[in-house]
């Protein structure tokens, strides 16, 4: 079986902005996470981001406009020797759409990933700046991790195994 490092966006693999990155050119890739992903990767964990985009239900963005900014996330890391095997989003808000069991802290998102790359959830974890993020990975069965917004994901790179 596969492990995984799921990764929230915004916050963790780019810029936090305090609300919803609505448009491309706000858009901007943490570059220190590079190494850090890399040492993951070669330590044999798939790499799978995990987010919210609760903007869509709103209309704040479109989603050729996050197809876009994924498309760029992905081909960045990638120029670093870093390869991003799915990025997973939730494009519902419960104010519009009411609950989903996609949307973080519910961890559909997560399972779907296990189930399609037969992932060992015990063997893996969640990196994210919310505590949504510890709650979705945990109900999946995976060890959750709590950063700061933005904090570079080698400090916590001792937490995995």
């Amino acid at each position: 079986m596969e492990k995984a490092i799921f990764l929230d966006r915004d916050g963790v693999l780019n810029k936090e902005l305090g609300d919803y990155v609505c448009r491309f050119d706000d858009f901007k890739v943490l570059e220190h996470n590079f190494a850090a992903l890399k040492d993951l990767q070669g330590r044999g964990y798939l790499l799978i981001v995990i987010t919210n985009q609760g903007g869509l239900a709103k209309g704040w963005y479109s989603v050729e406009v996050l197809d876009k900014m994924h498309a760029h996330l992905k081909s960045t890391y990638a120029e670093h020797g870093v390869f991003i095997s799915e990025v997973y989003y939730c494009n519902h808000h419960p104010e519009f759409n009411g609950k989903c069991l996609c949307r973080k802290p519910g961890s559909l998102m997560l399972e779907k990933a296990i189930a399609r790359f037969g992932i060992d959830a015990s063997q893996s974890y969640f990196i994210g700046d919310r505590e949504r993020d510890v709650i979705a990975g945990e109900a999946a069965g995976v060890t959750g991790i709590l950063i700061d917004s933005d904090q570079p994901i080698g400090d916590v790179l001792s937490l995995i195994r």
